[in-house]
């Protein structure tokens, strides 16, 4: 929510959820788009199978709640859980592996020169 102008305030409680269509057992909560970055809140309750995804910006992820374990194209593997914080590079293939239930904040922004 947007109390003033730039200033954004939300809660991981909100009632604000929306069912992401490319993955089920998915909802997001946008926090904020602007200036070309997008932040927001994910949470998973039932993910059946790994999900494949490919950032087109910069993506850095903290997660709340539940454990990831990230395989990067190339060999990489990073293994996430509460308190973990992960900024991902754009372009990169990955596949995510989710333990549920599974709650966290994303940012996705351009990548500076």
């Amino acid at each position: 929510m947007e109390i003033a102008p730039g200033i954004h305030v939300s809660s991981s409680s909100t009632d604000d959820w929306v069912a992401d269509p490319d993955v089920p057992g998915t909802e997001m909560h946008e926090f904020v788009r602007a200036d070309r970055v997008w932040a927001g809140l994910t949470r998973m309750t039932a993910v059946a199978a790994p999900i494949e995804f490919t950032p087109e910006q910069r993506e850095t992820v903290y997660v709340i709640e539940g454990r990831a374990r990230i395989e990067f194209a190339g060999g990489a593997v990073i293994d996430l859980g509460p308190g973990d914080v992960a900024s991902l590079p754009p372009g990169v293939a990955t596949t995510w592996h989710i333990t549920v239930p599974y709650r966290e904040m994303w940012v996705f922004a351009p990548v500076e020169p």
